[in-house]
């Protein structure tokens, strides 16, 4: 990667995030795929890549020649997972851990389509959740996120989209890219509802997984008696055009 993150506590991790979408549009250049909203596939894993995306590995998306990027902000910014619970004593509950550890570019060609190779991570030590034992044993067990450090998302590719964002107006369709997390890698679609307004891009991404998806093992510990193995990830971005 070529933007490093702060100094930030390694004292948490969870089940991740996610990573995620700060880069949530797009389509592989004039190739991207398009489709009608009717056409739109339902958030999460929907397989393995069958080959490589074509961009280049461990490095945050490059501007080419006419191209324009938006470059996340991460104190804008915040990607989130809901896990729901059963404690004892308690019952059913929401798990939701939180950071804004977000970097990444979202890239457009001269006419305003979304271009592939655009990305973002997440730090996911950074995740923190309204308990620290939680998160610790995510950190440790769970996430593994001293092997793991990062979530990672590739853009692919976009359904939905019948062309360039409009300037002003919020827009919804559905983003399809490569999720990597806990040395896995599927084949994910987000719901997204974006907004470009000038120099500034904006809206918010969802999509779901199974934690066998990601060889992830449930984390029962403590008062947790059980956690539901469907997660949801949620990404809030705001990215400014880069000069």
């Amino acid at each position: 990667m070529t933007m490093p993150f702060s100094n930030r506590p390694r004292t948490l991790g969870t089940v991740l995030l996610a990573v995620i979408a700060a880069v949530w549009i797009v389509g592989l250049g004039a190739l991207a795929v398009r489709a009608t909203a009717a056409q739109e596939s339902t958030p999460g894993v929907v397989g393995t890549p069958t080959g490589t995306s074509g961009c280049a590995p461990d490095a945050q998306a490059t501007p080419a020649d006419g191209q324009t990027a938006y470059t996340i902000v991460s104190e804008q910014s915040a990607a989130r997972y809901r896990a729901q619970e059963e404690l004892a004593n308690q019952g059913a509950a929401e798990a939701v851990g939180e950071t804004q550890a977000i970097i990444g570019t979202i890239l457009f060609d001269a006419e305003g389509n979304p271009q592939s190779c655009s990305r973002f991570d997440v730090d996911l030590r950074t995740l923190q959740s309204d308990e620290a034992r939680r998160d610790n044993y995510l950190y440790s067990n769970t996430l593994e996120t001293e092997r793991f450090p990062l979530a990672t998302f590739v853009l692919t590719g976009v359904e939905g989209l019948d062309g360039p964002l409009a300037d002003g107006e919020e827009t919804t369709f559905t983003l399809v890219g490569e999720l990597t997390m806990h040395g896995v890698t599927n084949l994910v679609t987000w719901n997204v509802t974006a907004t470009l307004d000038d120099d500034t891009l904006s809206g918010n991404a969802a999509t779901t997984f199974n934690m066998t998806d990601y060889d992830i093992e449930e984390p029962v510990v403590g008062p947790v008696l059980s956690v539901n193995e469907i997660i949801q990830l949620e990404v809030d971005l705001t990215a400014s055009r880069t000069e």
